[in-house]
C-alpha cells in the first residue's frame, strides 16, 4: 500500500504585503523563477494600515531555497511590508495523526494515540494527533474526505460505533490518495474497507501511532485487512 511520500526539507516565512490581487501571483512567480516550490500557504490575519490601506500576513513554506534566499527574493518586492523567518509545522508539530468518531471510542483512542505518540517524540519523533468528535453520516464523510487536504496528515483512525454508507465511499477515496485507514471494529461497511480494524479502541490509538512512527517497526502495508 502506497504511504503518503517524505516531504523534503522546508524554509518557513511570514510575510506582511499589501493585500492586492496580484500579490499571491507575484510571490509565487519570484520563488519559482529562483527555482523554488512553494508548498504551502497559510493566511494569518488581516488589517488596515493607515498609509497602505488593506493588509495580509501570511506564512509560506518553500523548498529547494535557503532561508536568505528567501528573504532575499521576497523582502524586496513593492507590496511585502515585512518579511521574517519562522519555523516550519513539521519541524514543530511533525507527522498528524487524524482521528474522527464520537462519545467514549474517540476518547479512549486518542487516550492510546498520544500516550503512544509521548513514547515515540521523546525518540526525536515529532508526531502529533487531531481530533474532533462528530454525528452523522454527511458530517462524518465530509470531515474523512477533508483528510486527504490536511497538511501532514499520515493516517485516519475512525472510533465510532457505526458507520457505512458515503463514508466507506469517502474511506476509499482517501485511500486512494495513500493515507492508511484504522477503524475501530463496529458496525457498518466501513471495517470491511478499512486497512487494519481494531477492537480496542486505547490498542487502536497506540497502533495507529506506530504505523506512522520512523521509530517504529510497525507497517500497515503488513497489517492490511487484518482485524484485531
Amino acid at each position: 500500500m502506497a504511504g503518503h511520500a517524505e516531504t523534503a526539507p522546508t524554509v518557513a516565512v511570514r510575510l506582511d504585503y499589501v493585500d492586492a490581487p496580484g500579490a499571491i501571483p507575484e510571490i509565487v512567480a519570484h520563488v519559482a523563477a529562483a527555482g523554488g516550490t512553494l508548498r504551502t500557504l497559510s493566511t494569518v490575519r488581516r488589517w488596515r494600515d493607515d498609509s497602505a490601506g488593506p493588509m495580509v500576513e501570511v506564512e509560506v513554506e518553500v523548498e529547494g531555497l535557503s532561508e536568505s534566499r528567501v528573504t532575499g527574493i521576497l523582502g524586496d518586492l513593492p507590496s511585502i511590508r515585512g518579511c521574517r523567518m519562522t519555523q516550519a509545522l513539521d519541524k514543530i508539530f511533525g507527522k498528524r495523526l487524524i482521528v474522527i468518531g464520537g462519545g467514549a471510542q474517540i476518547a479512549q483512542a486518542v487516550l492510546g494515540a498520544v500516550s503512544e505518540a509521548d513514547r515515540h517524540n521523546l525518540r526525536g519523533e515529532k508526531i502529533s494527533v487531531d481530533t474532533i468528535p462528530l454525528v452523522g453520516e454527511e458530517n462524518l464523510a465530509a470531515a474523512v474526505r477533508a483528510v486527504a487536504d490536511l497538511d501532514r496528515a499520515r493516517a485516519l483512525l475512525l472510533a465510532g460505533s457505526i458507520m457505512g454508507g458515503d463514508i466507506t465511499r469517502a474511506v476509499q477515496e482517501l485511500q486512494a490518495v495513500g493515507i492508511p485507514v484504522i477503524s475501530l471494529n463496529m458496525v457498518g461497511s466501513v471495517v470491511d474497507v478499512a486497512d487494519l480494524v481494531v477492537t480496542d479502541p486505547v490498542q487502536a490509538g497506540t497502533m495507529a501511532v506506530m504505523g506512522i512512527a520512523d521509530t517504529a517497526t510497525f507497517d500497515f502495508a503488513r497489517q492490511k485487512g487484518r482485524r484485531y
